[in-house]
C-alpha cells in the first residue's frame, strides 16, 4: 500500500478531522480574500482594505459550520446561507463569506438525490443572488453578484456529478460482488450435483453386486457339505459378481481422476444393450426374471440409456433383497410415442418388507435419475402382493434446467 493510499484510508477513518481541515482551509481563503480589492488602481490589490468586524464574525461562523457538513448537510447549508445572506445585504459585499455556502451546497448535492439538489440549489442561487442584486450596496450587475450565481450553480452541478459517479461505481462494485457470489454458488451447486451423481452410481453398483454376492454366498454355505459341486458353482458366481463390482467401481472412481491421467480406465457406460446380461446375473442367483422388449430398436441418448439400465438394475436388486429368490420378476421395455417406458414387476413370493420400508436410497436414487432427465417414476405395492416400478423416460434427452435438476 502506497503512502497516498494509507493517507486516504486514515482520512476515511476520521471524517470529522478531514472536515475540520477543510473548514480551516476555507477560513484562511475567506480571510485572505477579504483583504483583496479587485477594483484597485492597478487591478487586484492586496492589503488596501480591511474587512469590518461583522464580516470577520460571519466568516468565522460560516467556516465553523463546515466542520459538521457530513453529519448535517442541510443544517450546515442553512447556517452558511444565512451568514452569506447577511453579508450580501448588510456587510462588505466583497468579503467572500459566500464561499462557505458554496462548499455546503456542494456537500448537499453530493450526499442527496438529484431532485433535492435541484430544489435546494435553485433556492440557494435565487436567494443569495437576488439579495445581493436587490438589497446589496453594489450595482445589480456587479461581478461579485454574478460570481455568487456562478459559484453556487457550479457547486450544485459538481456535487451532483460526484454523487452520480459514486453511485455508478457502487453499482459496478455490487454487480461484480453479485457475479462473484453467483459463480461461487454455481460452483457449489455443481459440486453437490456431481457428488450426488457419484453417490447414485456407487449405490447402484455396490447394492446390485453385493446383493448377488450375499445370495450366492448363502447358497454356497447351505449346500457346502451335501452338494459341493453346487457350492463351487455358487462361489464361482460370487467371484464373477465381485469381479464385476470391482470393475465398475474402478471405472466410477476413474472418472474422479485427472482428465490427463492415462491410468484412468475408460469403458462405455452400461445401457439397455446389456439388459440380457444383467438379467442373467440375477437368474444365476436363483431369481426368475423374464424380459420383454418392444422398443423397436430405439437408440437412446447415453444419459437416458444409463438411467434405464440403472432403474432396472435397482428394481431387480430390490426384488432380490425384499422378495427373495423364490419370487418372479418381469421386466418390460416399451416405446410409447416420444417416451420409453420401463416396468419391473414382482409377485412378492416371500412377502418380505417392500423397498419403501427400508432405509436405503435405491428408490430415491431412481427418482432423482428419472426426474433429472425430465421423466417420471412411480413405485408402489401391487394389488394382491408384490411391487411395481414404472419409469417413463423421454427418448430425446429433455434435461431440465440446471436450477431445477434434482
Amino acid at each position: 500500500m502506497t503512502t497516498l493510499d494509507r493517507a486516504r484510508c486514515q482520512l476515511k477513518a476520521h471524517p470529522l478531522a478531514l472536515d475540520a481541515a477543510l473548514a480551516a482551509a476555507v477560513l484562511i481563503c475567506m480571510v485572505a480574500g477579504s483583504f483583496v480589492d479587485p477594483h484597485g488602481e492597478n487591478g487586484v490589490s492586496w492589503g488596501v482594505r480591511t474587512p469590518d468586524s461583522l464580516s470577520l464574525v460571519l466568516i468565522v461562523i460560516g467556516a465553523a459550520a463546515l466542520v459538521f457538513r457530513r453529519r448535517a448537510p442541510m443544517t450546515v447549508l442553512a447556517v452558511t446561507g444565512t451568514v452569506s445572506l447577511v453579508e450580501c445585504v448588510t456587510g462588505d459585499p466583497r468579503a467572500p463569506v459566500a464561499m462557505s455556502a458554496v462548499v455546503a451546497l456542494y456537500t448537499v448535492a453530493a450526499t442527496t438525490d438529484r431532485p433535492t439538489t435541484w430544489r435546494v440549489g435553485l433556492l440557494t442561487m435565487t436567494v443569495l443572488t437576488g439579495a445581493a442584486m436587490l438589497a446589496g450596496p453594489l450595482p445589480w450587475y456587479a461581478q461579485e453578484n454574478l460570481g455568487i450565481f456562478a459559484w453556487t450553480g457550479m457547486a450544485a452541478a459538481v456535487g451532483d456529478a460526484v454523487r452520480s459517479r459514486r453511485a455508478f461505481v457502487q453499482a459496478i462494485r455490487e454487480r461484480a460482488e453479485r457475479a462473484e457470489r453467483t459463480r461461487e454458488e454455481e460452483a457449489r451447486r455443481r459440486v453437490a450435483e456431481e457428488r450426488l451423481r457419484i453417490a447414485r452410481d456407487l449405490h447402484d453398483v455396490v447394492a446390485h453386486h453385493i446383493a448377488l454376492v450375499n445370495v450366492q454366498a448363502g447358497v454356497a454355505a447351505h449346500v457346502m457339505d451335501k452338494r459341493p459341486d453346487q457350492a463351487k458353482e455358487a462361489l464361482a458366481h460370487v467371484r464373477e459378481a465381485s469381479r464385476s463390482a470391482l470393475n465398475e467401481l474402478r471405472a466410477t472412481v476413474g472418472l474422479l481422476r485427472q482428465s490427463g491421467d492415462p491410468e484412468a480406465p475408460t469403458e462405455p457406460a452400461p445401457g439397455l444393450d446389456r439388459l440380457d446380461e444383467l438379467a442373467g446375473t440375477f437368474r444365476s442367483a436363483g431369481l426368475h426374471v423374464e424380459v420383454a422388449r418392444a422398443d423397436q430398436g430405439t437408440t437412446l441418448p447415453a444419459a437416458v440409456d444409463l438411467a434405464a439400465y440403472r432403474v432396472i438394475q435397482e428394481a431387480l436388486t430390490n426384488v432380490q433383497k425384499h422378495a427373495g429368490t423364490q419370487a418372479k420378476a418381469e421386466v418390460s421395455v416399451v416405446r410409447v410415442g416420444p417416451n420409453v417406458e420401463i416396468t419391473v414387476l414382482d409377485d412378492g413370493a416371500d412377502e418380505d418388507d417392500g423397498p419403501e420400508t427400508g432405509g436405503g436410497h435405491g428408490l430415491l436414487g431412481m427418482r432423482e435419475r428419472v426426474t433429472a432427465l425430465g421423466g417420471t417414476l412411480t413405485t408402489g405395492p401391487r394389488h394382491g402382493g408384490g411391487f411395481r416400478v414404472h419409469a417413463i423416460l423421454p427418448v430425446k434427452n429433455r434435461t431440465r434446467a440446471t436450477g431445477e435438476s434434482a
